[in-house]
C-alpha cells in the first residue's frame, strides 16, 4: 500500500481517526501536565461533537478502505454518529459525578474517547480480524472505566469480574474466528455471507458460528451470558454503567448484525432457533428478576438484559424491517438509558450510592426537573407512546411478526407489561409518596450534565412524535 492511498484510507474512515487523534492527544496532556482535567473534558467534549458532525456528513458516501477490510459511511457512519452521541452524553453528564466522587482523573476521558474508537472499528469492520480489534479496544476501555474508582471496593469487584468473564468470552470469540477461518479459507465477511450457501452444510462452520455468538451474547448482556451485568453495573462510576449498557450493547449488536446478517440467518435454521431461545429468556429472566430489586441501578442492569431480548427480535426476523427496527431500538435505547444513568449520577452522593426506590420517594417535590425527566425515561423505557421506546418495540416485534416468529413478538408485548411494574413504580413513588430521605437542595449543579439530560428527553419526545427521523435514514441500509 503506498503513501497516498494509506492517507486517503486514513480520510475515508475520518470518524475513527478523529477520536484516535482526540483521545491521544488528551492521554499525552495528562502525562505531561498536572491539574488539566478540565482542558481534558473540554477538548473530549470538541472532539465528539465534531465526531458527530463527521460521521453525519460522511452517511451517505458508503464504500470500503484498507484493502476492503473497513466499510465507510452509510451503516458504519450511521453507528459511529450513534456511538458518538452516547460518548458525548456521557463526558457531559460526568463532570459533577467524577468531581464529587473525587475521581476527576483526565484520563477517564480518554478511556471514554478510546472505548468509543473501539465501538465505531466494530461497527465499520468488513473482516472479523478488525471486529475482533475493536471489540478488545472497547473491552479494555470499559474494564478500567468500571474500576475507575479506584479506592472503592465495589469498583474494584466490578473491574474484576467484568474482566475475567471477558477474557473468558474472548476465547470463545476467538475461537469462532478461527474455526470460520477455517472452513471458509477468509475473514473477509461479505465473502463468508456469499458463500452462506455452502458453509452453513459445515458442522464446524456452524460451530464457529456458535462459538462466535457466545461472545457477543456476552457483549449485549443477554442470558445465560448475562450474570455479571447487575455486579459490574452496580459496582461501576455511574455514568460508566450508562455508557456501558447503551454504547457498548449497540457496538455489540452493530457487529452481530454485520456477521449474522439477514442473508446468512436465513441460510442457518439451528443460529436462527438458538437465538429465538435467548432472547425469549432474556426478555422474562430479565424483567421478573427486575421485579424483585430494591436498588435502581441492578432494576437497570436486569432491564437491560430485557431490551437485549427485544432487540434480538428483530435481529432473527432477519428481514429489512426488522434490521431497521433494531438500529431504531438501539438509538432509542442509547438516549434513554443514558439519560437514567445520568439522573441517578446526580442524586448520587459519596456517602449514599446506589439509590433505592424509597430514596426517590417524593422526588417530584423536592426535584421536580430531575423526576421529570426520570419519568420520561422510565415512560420510554417501559414503551409508552410517544416516546421512542414504544416505536423501538413495535418496529421489532412487527419485523418478528412478519417473518413468521409471532410467538416471539407476543413474549415480549407481555414481558413489556411485566416492566410495566417496576419503571412505573418509580415515577409513582416519586410523585405520590412522601420523601424519605432528603436529597441536597444546595448540591452543585453542571450546566452540560443538565443540558445533556434535557436533550435526552426531547429526543426522545421528537423521536416518538415523528419516527422518520431516523426511519427515513436507515432504510437506505437495508
Amino acid at each position: 500500500m503506498d503513501l497516498t492511498t494509506l492517507w486517503q484510507d486514513t480520510l475515508a474512515i475520518g470518524p475513527i481517526t478523529l477520536i484516535t487523534l482526540v483521545g491521544l492527544l488528551v492521554l499525552t496532556i495528562e502525562a505531561v501536565s498536572n491539574k488539566t482535567e478540565t482542558m481534558s473534558h473540554w477538548l473530549s467534549v470538541i472532539g465528539l461533537t465534531a465526531g458527530v458532525v463527521l460521521s453525519i456528513s460522511q452517511i451517505a458516501n458508503a464504500g470500503t478502505a484498507f484493502s476492503g477490510m473497513v466499510t465507510t459511511g452509510g451503516y458504519a457512519a450511521f453507528f459511529a454518529t450513534v456511538f458518538c452521541v452516547a460518548g458525548l452524553l456521557t463526558v457531559m453528564m460526568s463532570k459533577l459525578y467524577i468531581k464529587k466522587e473525587g475521581i476527576e482523573h483526565g484520563e477517564y476521558y480518554a478511556l471514554v474517547l478510546f472505548a468509543v474508537v473501539g465501538m465505531m472499528m466494530m461497527a465499520a469492520a468488513a473482516d472479523l480480524v478488525v471486529l475482533f480489534l475493536g471489540l478488545e479496544i472497547m473491552s479494555v476501555s470499559f474494564y478500567i472505566l468500571a474500576g475507575f474508582a479506584r479506592r472503592s471496593p465495589a469498583s474494584n469487584e466490578a473491574a474484576m469480574k467484568y474482566f475475567l468473564l471477558g477474557a473468558f468470552a474472548t476465547g470463545f470469540f476467538l475461537y469462532g474466528i478461527a474455526l470460520m477461518y477455517g472452513t471458509s479459507g477468509t475473514t473477509n465477511i461479505p465473502a463468508i455471507i456469499a458463500n452462506g450457501n455452502q458453509l452453513v452444510t459445515k458442522t464446524l462452520f456452524l460451530l464457529g458460528c456458535g462459538l462466535l455468538l457466545v461472545g457477543f451474547v456476552f457483549k449485549i448482556a443477554a442470558v445465560p451470558f448475562h450474570m455479571w451485568v447487575p455486579d459490574v453495573y452496580e459496582g461501576s462510576p455511574t455514568p460508566v454503567s450508562g455508557f456501558m449498557s447503551t454504547g457498548g450493547k449497540a457496538a455489540a449488536f452493530s457487529g452481530l448484525l454485520i456477521v449474522f446478517a439477514p442473508a446468512l440467518l436465513q441460510l442457518g435454521g439451528p443460529l436462527r432457533d438458538v437465538l429465538s431461545v435467548i432472547a425469549s429468556l432474556s426478555m422474562v429472566v430479565g424483567n421478573v428478576i427486575a421485579i424483585s430489586q430494591s436498588s435502581i441501578k441492578r432494576m437497570l442492569a436486569y432491564s437491560s438484559i430485557a431490551h437485549a431480548g427485544y432487540i434480538l427480535v428483530g435481529v432473527i426476523a432477519a428481514n429489512s424491517y426488522g434490521a431497521q427496527g433494531v438500529l431504531f431500538y438501539l438509538v432509542a435505547y442509547t438516549v434513554m438509558n443514558v439519560g437514567a444513568f445520568g439522573i441517578l449520577s446526580v442524586l448520587e452522593t459519596s456517602e449514599r450510592t446506589n439509590l433505592t426506590f424509597e430514596e426517590c420517594s417524593g422526588l417530584g417535590s423536592r426535584r421536580p426537573m430531575l423526576a421529570l425527566l426520570m419519568a420520561v425515561f422510565m415512560f420510554s423505557l417501559t414503551g409508552i407512546p410517544p416516546f421512542a421506546g414504544f416505536f423501538g418495540k413495535y418496529y421489532v416485534f412487527a419485523g418478528a411478526v412478519q417473518a413468521g416468529y409471532t410467538w416471539l413478538a407476543i413474549v415480549g408485548v407481555l414481558m413489556s407489561v411485566v416492566s410495566a411494574y417496576y419503571y412505573l413504580r418509580l415515577v409513582v413513588l416519586m410523585y405520590f409518596s412522601e420523601g424519605v430521605f432528603a436529597v441536597e437542595q444546595d448540591m452543585a449543579r453542571s450546566g452540560f450534565g443538565t443540558t445533556a439530560l434535557v436533550v435526552s428527553a426531547v429526543a426522545l419526545l421528537g423521536l416518538g412524535i415523528y419516527p422518520p427521523i431516523i426511519l427515513n435514514l436507515i432504510s437506505y441500509f437495508f
